[in-house]
């Protein structure tokens, strides 16, 4: 019954917390002189009203997907991964430099850039897992201040040794090592397929596995687990390596199959989008898949909503914050001993009334 009642708060925060911000987005548009059934239902069909949107929402959602299931996996091990962007941004440019430089192409060359990228990614992550296990500092500072440092660093790269010309950005990489599209029609590359993937091996480790359930129960209490043996320290330093090349494989994945060039720009804001969605996601490996997919529908929809009905795009920016701060207050109230005393008297109440029947 516990545990029933855990999983039943960890579907219905999220849920409310959606609809919460979709009502409350209904009254702005209101107060904008717009019919909100009208903006939702041009919302929708931007993101799914046909092939070219649907493969649209999926290619906006791929980087997302990445950046999330970043956050979740080392948030499972109780450590607070907040370089997403930076690994993502690192791993775009290893991939880049072996895609653009070494001459490589076809699926050799393709597997070759991505293994670059999740490597550099794994590596940028290893640098706070280092420093917090051996030095004890503080992972999200550091992880933080890792970002700009691979975003000025790839600005070094577009802006002088490999700028194209008199344009602030790179040369774009060979036809030969671009990640080719799923679907003819569709915008969406290959990337989103490993993105999903990804999120799958991620569930199947995280929960059928003994190293998957350890790493878990350090998250959950990492002084029992010490003193029932696990080696907690490698426990963390593993999560932010895994973490880091999650990351790195989807900057990897997002420059071959969509960006195919280093640009200003490029990565912003995907580390932080991540955590949130990992949140709003209970740090559950496929939820999370499903809430950047969401998050990249509110997205594309929006310009179309914006075109047909006169309501900005900033309504959208408006229903996904909400959406996050519903979905983080809610959590923090499920964890309150009040709320903890009401399930138990209510779903006790109940179970007991069951037992005498």
């Amino acid at each position: 019954m516990k545990k029933l009642t855990k999983s039943m708060t960890s579907f219905i925060v999220p849920l409310l917390s959606i609809l919460l911000a979709f009502i409350i987005g209904a009254i702005i548009m209101l107060a904008l002189g717009a019919n909100p059934l009208t903006a939702l239902q041009y919302l929708i069909k931007g993101a799914f009203g046909s092939v070219a949107n649907i493969g649209t929402t999926f290619s906006k959602a791929t980087p997302l997907i990445f950046t999330a299931l970043c956050a979740c996996f080392a948030y499972k091990c109780g450590v607070f991964n907040l370089g997403g962007e930076g690994q993502f941004i690192i791993g775009s440019v290893a991939c880049y430099l072996v895609a653009y430089c070494s001459g490589i192409t076809g699926l050799p060359g393709i597997l070759l850039s991505l293994l670059a990228g999740t490597i550099a990614g794994g590596i940028w992550g290893l640098i706070p897992g280092v420093l917090k296990i051996s030095r004890g500092q503080n992972e999200m500072i550091i992880s933080i201040m890792l970002n700009y440092v691979a975003t000025l660093f790839m600005g070094v790269i577009y802006t002088n040794w490999l700028r194209d010309a008199s344009v602030p950005q790179t040369p774009a990489i060979p036809d030969g090592v671009m990640l080719p599209r799923v679907i003819n029609g569709m915008r969406f590359s290959w990337a989103f397929v490993i993105a999903l993937v990804v999120g799958l091996v991620l569930y199947y480790f995280l929960f059928w596995t003994s190293d998957g359930f350890k790493l878990r129960a350090v998250g959950y209490n990492m002084t029992a687990s010490r003193f029932n043996g696990f080696p907690v320290k490698r426990y963390i330093l593993t999560s932010f390596i895994i973490s880091g090349a999650i990351a790195g494989l989807g900057g990897g994945a997002e420059l071959l199959g969509t960006q195919f060039r280093l640009i200003n720009g490029f990565g912003a804001g995907y580390g932080f989008d991540g955590v949130a969605m990992a949140l709003i996601g209970q740090l559950h490996p496929i939820a999370t898949v499903l809430v950047a997919i969401f998050f990249a529908a509110l997205r594309v929809g929006s310009t179309t909503m914006q075109a047909a009905t006169g309501v900005p795009t900033s309504v959208s920016d408006i229903i996904q914050a909400l959406v996050i701060v519903f979905s983080v207050a809610g959590m923090a109230l499920t964890k309150l001993p009040e709320f903890e005393a009401f399930k138990l008297r209510y779903f006790g109440k109940h179970k007991k009334e069951a037992t005498d029947k």
